[in-house]
């Protein structure tokens, strides 16, 4: 399979310089090189700039309501787990309305993987702030300052229960590519978050903001160094923070059903 085997017909609305972009040239170079059928391939979005991801790469996609697509992707994969199914969605739509899911996937590690195009803004709907921009920020399209905290989607995928948490960005398109194949590869719920300019509405976090502060991990943190690496703010890690085997929801099922069944019949 070739990157070009994914590509669509469709036109791709979004801004010139948008991190969308490398996320999508990234996930298409990793799905080739993981030779995934487009037959066998879901990708499921919420609402949002970065949703429209599911109109530009080949697979029986769906594009659902805002903050509602894990619930559907864990319907899909349940329903048939030979399928390769993905999440793709901004940080307001997965850790803002569909914030609780993101929670419950993790704590039911079902086998789906979860592309956060973090941008800490909600572009579609002109620039307000998102789940993930730090507080006392103002960005050029808000009458005050941001008086939330932020949310840290490390950190929440860790207490969830996510069994593989990642950190990439956007313009980095072959790190990124490789970070997106080892989260599919990996076997129950698994979050890449994708630091990405909004080049449009956030004035503040731009490719050259993240280029002075981004750096990568030589390896996963050991368990002494995780929180630390998670929380840094000044300096930014990326790269695989977490991963673990852990039992999935259907091989817990599995194991519930067998136990049951004499009790049934």
């Amino acid at each position: 399979m070739k990157e070009y085997d994914y590509k669509t017909d469709a036109w791709v609305q979004w801004c010139p310089g948008c991190g969308n972009y490398g996320v999508l040239s990234a996930l298409r170079k990793a799905l080739a090189e993981l030779k995934i059928d487009p037959k066998k391939l879901v990708i499921v979005s919420g609402i949002g700039c970065s949703s429209r991801i599911v109109y530009y790469i080949r697979g029986s996609n769906v594009h659902t309501v805002h903050g509602r697509a894990i619930p559907v992707a864990s319907g899909i994969k349940l329903a048939n787990p030979g399928l390769t199914v993905l999440v793709a969605g901004g940080d307001g739509d997965i850790l803002g309305i569909g914030a609780g899911h993101f929670v419950a996937l993790g704590r039911r590690n079902i086998d789906l993987k979860v592309l956060i195009h973090d941008n800490a803004v909600y572009g579609l709907t002109k620039g307000q702030a998102g789940p993930t921009l730090p507080s006392g920020v103002k960005l050029r399209a808000m009458n005050y300052a941001n008086i939330h905290e932020a949310v840290n989607p490390l950190l929440l995928a860790l207490a969830s229960g996510y069994a593989f948490i990642a950190r990439a960005f956007a313009y980095h398109v072959k790190e990124l590519k490789e970070i997106i194949k080892e989260a599919i590869l990996h076997r129950g719920s698994a979050v890449v978050d994708i630091l990405q300019p909004c080049v449009t509405y956030n004035d503040l976090m731009t490719r050259e903001w993240f280029e002075k502060r981004i750096y990568y991990l030589e390896s996963p943190p050991n368990e002494s160094e995780l929180l630390q690496r998670m929380k840094e703010v000044d300096r930014i890690p990326l790269g695989v923070f977490y991963k673990a085997e852990k039992e999935t929801f259907d091989q817990k099922m599995a194991l519930m059903v067998g136990k049951n069944k004499d009790l049934k019949t």
